[in-house]
């Protein structure tokens, strides 16, 4: 047996993880009491609990620095929280801040991620790929994601991430 394969059998097979999704416009119509759609949220939250991953709580915030630095942190702090995954704010608008948020304060980046997703993302969207700033680290031992806001960018993200979460939880326990 190779020894990825060894340690994706010794993963943990449950994980906690909470979903952030940054998008002022759906946040202002939360605000308003409005329901609005965020359909990558709900995919994320769809495709961890079909692989059996928990999702403690979601939250909906706005493109702002504080916040997201905010709610990362406060959901690192929680000690029964094993990762985080955000979606929204990665692009090139002024508005777009998830990474400038966040990227300092990884203790480390994973940047294999970036890059995998931008090479994969290029057969579907060709050059337009590079646009993304799609981004992962960690931050205190635990794993946070930054995707794209769209559902398509989101799926190809989650299936990276799935298949090598509680892998790279496993190695982060050590």
């Amino acid at each position: 047996m190779h020894p990825v394969d060894e340690h994706r059998e010794a993963a943990p097979k449950t994980l906690s993880v909470v979903v952030i999704t940054v998008s002022t416009s759906r946040y202002e119509k939360l605000m308003k009491g409005e329901e609005p759609e965020d359909v990558s949220g709900a995919e994320i939250r769809t495709m961890l609990e079909a692989r059996g991953h928990k999702v403690p709580y979601y939250r909906l915030i706005p493109d702002d620095k504080t916040m997201v630095r905010l709610e990362v942190l406060n959901a690192i702090k929680d000690g029964s929280v094993d990762a985080v995954i955000l979606t929204g704010g990665t692009g090139f608008t002024e508005s777009d801040v998830t990474v400038e948020a966040l990227s300092p304060l990884f203790d480390r980046e994973i940047e294999g991620f970036g890059e995998l997703f931008r090479m994969l993302s290029y057969r579907e969207v060709g050059s337009a790929s590079m646009l993304s700033r799609a981004t992962a680290g960690i931050i205190s031992k635990k794993p946070v994601f930054c995707l794209p806001g769209s559902p398509d960018a989101v799926r190809l993200a989650m299936n990276l991430i799935l298949d090598e979460l509680p892998h790279l939880k496993l190695m982060l326990s050590k």
